[in-house]
């Protein structure tokens, strides 16, 4: 059943078309004529899964039912044809307990307390060791919870039966946990799911059973190696739901996890060849690394699912560079095959392998990366503590769909049970969180929230720091070490910047952010945000000094003091850019954001400038503005204060002349002045003209030629719309987006968030637009700007400052527009460099399908 009745189904009052009675129908008879069985039949009844296929791999997000077509009649005729009552009752147990929680709605723990009770009375632990008696009493004792619950019988009728699965499969596309995925992985709600029927076959029919989980490479690390689990005498949820600790396929991954018990390859060694063979096979199809689900029926192995595997973004890396070297996939398609956004799990510390650490427990090393924080026994808190700030880990015994949203606030996860592809160990993965799985020496209390490690005792909010590449949970933080940039991650930086068309430039103004940025392969800085230059030590004094001052001459003295400490700044910057662009955004804040407005404060201000107190008193009031974001800043504070600009533009100039006679590789530095908040011509002409003349000044001081370049930022649509008469003055532009998108959304970005959620989950805004670019409305302004400047000035440079620089989304419109460079923070360089090749191969590929369609034509 396809994506489009899960659509209509939601949009319908949950109907159906008319016509997909008779369908299904149809199908199912087909089915049935392949299976050999009849559908409720008493005697030879087909029993089928009912699943979800989602466009979008979502696992554990969507709800699953298996057995169903069991009632009093048909698990006679499966105890019948198999020759084996217990598994028939297992099945029928099983299919209970599980059609009551997706489509009925009744509480799972409700259908656990009874299992367990029967376990306990029969004095076992594994429901493996229960009698078919004591199965044939708990489908009884089931059915009997479903009426004190909803006050109905179980339903008996399979067609009934699978109707309600359907709807429950579809429904449960819309579900919490459903949405909350979606939500942190941007797919879309109008995907939907489609609805699979498949014919059961069971792993729970005895020793020669068994239901798995496969990675055909290893998901953790990308290694090309078969991965994966299994459990004998079991169904599916299993494996994945990590009630029981699975066994390996190999007898190496056997080996490494210390485990007596056998491998796959080793208790079934022929299945073993065959999954091997399925493995490759599928691998040469599909030209990715698949993740897929089997079970193993009477020695006969059948393959229920495949679907692209869930990684890491180490292993991303690994699986993409190897399948280009082992000529799967070209360079182009492996960077392709990479979320640019996730490069931001191999950009943070790992643990210092120097560091004394405190190994209390070790588990499965489920997900790779290091995370410490305070602990947490369950996901709301670790949402709410992430929402404070707070560095949480949470600490599970297993964890389950409804987790979802703690597992992403959470800096890691660590659970008591479950193995390498249980809930917790699959999501980790997705999401990048490290993760430790199957630690069973943890006891957790989620009553007392405290959990024992032997002796020790660790309680919520404790520190703990857990390992998710070698599976150790250690008591307390651990120092970390930096990233390494080698190896298939520089292969794959190596790729995209063979491919991408535009600059990547980094926002920068502290010798550490630029030297970052030039690790991480910035072309340059495209953002100094000198204001930022000014607010520690003698600088803030000096800048209220200057603020404070009752005329020009006192002003300029101030400004003198200033001008020594933003010239040794801008040589740092400029020695450390060894010749590629600095773009230094002249001041731009408000001055009031420069004094203080507590009485103490003032106080404290007047007698380090050594004024009168009523003054500082006096100058905080008047540069009070009732609207600051478009009050007296950028440009106009040095169309007023025309002092400030000569300050700023002699400190530029004098740091590139000295910069320049130092260069050992004769590469001298590249200045770009940027004027900010430009509305019109008169502003630009006024401030260029103030620059110029400074540059002049330095030049015939210093006696050298200064390489600078002078330009705007972008930030206003009337800038937008007058770009054509701007570029008469300016070599550059640069878009401010951050701002653009406040005066054109008429939004303030600090105060939208009380209400963006709420627009968001309406419907209203698909995105945060401060977090991705309006392509719509923003975007409409950039490229009118972009056209307007070109035409007056056809080798205009072009490039984009704001946040959006870093965002994949919002760089591939920047690709479309035909900007040459994006600036982004320095951690998200290498995030740039790939969503610019990313963008440039897509674009490649649209002109020239464009191109195809007008030859056809």
């Amino acid at each position: 059943l396809t994506t489009e009745v899960c659509t209509y189904w939601n949009e319908e009052g949950q109907s159906y078309p008319a016509e997909l009675l008779g369908q299904v129908r149809t199908a199912l008879a087909l089915v049935e004529t392949r299976a050999g069985q009849k559908f409720g039949d008493a005697d030879n009844p087909l029993l089928v899964s009912v699943r979800s296929g989602a466009r979008a791999s979502m696992p554990g997000m969507m709800d699953t039912v298996l057995n169903l077509g069991l009632n009093d009649r048909t698990v006679q005729g499966l105890a019948k044809r198999s020759g084996d009552r217990r598994f028939a009752f297992d099945s029928y147990r099983r299919f209970i307990q599980m059609y009551s929680d997706v489509v009925l709605g009744i509480d799972l723990a409700h259908f656990e307390k009874l299992l367990d009770r029967a376990k306990r009375r029969r004095g076992v632990q594994s429901d493996c060791d229960l009698l078919e008696a004591d199965l044939e009493k708990l489908v009884t004792a089931y059915k009997a919870k479903v009426v004190d619950e909803l006050d109905i019988l179980f339903p008996e009728d399979p067609q009934e039966q699978l109707w309600g699965a359907i709807g429950a499969v579809f429904g449960s596309w819309m579900n919490q946990r459903a949405k909350t995925y979606r939500r942190l992985n941007d797919i879309p709600a109008s995907w939907g799911t489609a609805v699979n029927v498949q014919a059961m076959v069971f792993g729970n029919m005895g020793e020669d059973c068994a239901t798995g989980v496969a990675f055909t490479r290893n998901p953790a690390n990308g290694v090309n190696e078969f991965y994966g689990e299994f459990l004998l005498n079991a169904q599916g949820e299993d494996v994945v739901a990590g009630i029981r600790t699975p066994q390996d396929l190999t007898i190496a991954a056997r080996q490494i996890h210390n485990s007596e018990l056998p491998s796959l390859e080793e208790a079934m060694p022929a299945i073993y060849q065959e999954l091997l063979d399925v493995r490759r096979r599928l691998e040469e199809h599909f030209k990715d690394m698949q993740d897929i689900e089997f079970t193993i029926q009477a020695g006969k192995l059948y393959m229920l699912q495949t679907r692209t595997g869930k990684r890491t973004t180490q292993a991303a890396l690994k699986v993409a560079v190897d399948l280009a070297n082992e000529g799967f996939i070209s360079h182009s398609e492996a960077i392709m095959r990479l979320k640019p956004e996730s490069l931001d799990q191999v950009l943070h510390p790992t643990l210092d392998p120097k560091a004394l650490k405190r190994i209390v427990a070790k588990g499965l090393p489920a997900s790779p990366g290091a995370a410490s924080g305070k602990v947490v026994f369950n996901a709301s808190e670790a949402e709410r503590l992430g929402l404070d700030g707070e560095s949480v880990l949470l600490v599970r015994i297993e964890t389950s769909p409804e987790d979802i949203g703690g597992m992403h606030a959470a800096k890691g996860i660590l659970t008591s049970r479950g193995g390498m592809t249980s809930h917790a160990a699959v999501v980790a993965r997705g999401m990048g969180r490290p993760c430790v799985s199957g630690a069973g020496a943890l006891r957790v209390d989620y009553a007392a929230q405290v959990m024992y490690i032997g002796d020790i005792v660790v309680r919520a909010g404790d520190m703990l720091t857990i390992d998710g590449t070698a599976g150790e949970v250690i008591l307390g933080e651990v120092p970390t070490v930096p990233p390494r940039m080698s190896g298939d991650f520089g292969t794959i930086m190596k790729w995209a910047d063979a491919l991408r068309r535009m600059q990547v430039r980094a926002n920068a103004e502290t010798a550490a952010d630029a030297r970052a940025a030039r690790d991480f392969g910035a072309e340059g800085i495209g953002l100094v945000r000198t204001e930022h230059m000014f607010f520690e030590g003698d600088r803030i004094v000096a800048m209220r000094e200057m603020i404070l001052a009752l005329d020009e001459a006192g002003r300029r003295t101030a400004l003198d003091k200033l001008l020594v400490m933003q010239r040794s700044d801008m040589l740092e910057l400029f020695a450390i850019m060894d010749g590629l662009p600095v773009t230094v955004r002249l001041l731009d804040p408000p001055l009031h954001e420069f004094i203080p407005h507590t009485e103490a404060e003032m106080a404290s201000v007047a007698k380090a400038a050594q004024v009168p107190l009523e003054r500082v008193r006096r100058r905080a009031a008047e540069l009070q503005e009732a609207n600051p974001m478009l009050g007296h800043r950028g440009c106009r504070l040095a169309v007023t204060y025309p002092e400030i600009c000569e300050m700023q533009a002699r400190a530029i100039f004098e740091a590139a002349a000295e910069a320049g006679r130092s260069a050992e590789n004769g590469r001298p530095p590249i200045a770009e002045v940027m004027v900010p908040l430009v509305a019109t011509m008169q502003e630009l002409e006024m401030l260029k003209k103030v620059i110029e003349r400074t540059a002049e000044d330095v030049q015939k001081e210093c006696g050298v030629k200064l390489n600078y370049r002078i330009g705007t930022m972008i930030e206003l649509p009337r800038a937008c719309l007058q770009a054509g008469a701007l570029a008469k003055e300016a070599e550059f532009f640069s878009f401010g987006t951050n701002d653009l998108t406040q005066t054109t959304y008429g939004l303030s970005r600090d105060d939208a968030g009380n209400f963006l959620p709420e627009y968001k989950a309406q419907g209203i805004f698909e995105q945060d637009p401060f977090v991705s670019l309006d392509q719509e409305g923003v975007g409409e302004l950039i490229r009118i700007a972009v056209e307007r400047g070109r035409a007056t000035r056809p080798d205009i440079k072009l490039g984009i400052c704001g946040e959006h620089g870093g965002d994949p989304a919002s760089i591939g419109f920047c690709e479309a527009a035909g900007l040459d460079y994006v600036s982004c923070s320095p951690f998200r360089v290498p995030i740039a460099r790939l969503a610019a090749a990313q963008a440039a191969v897509r674009e490649s590929a649209r002109r020239s399908a464009a191109s195809v369609a007008v030859g056809g034509a």
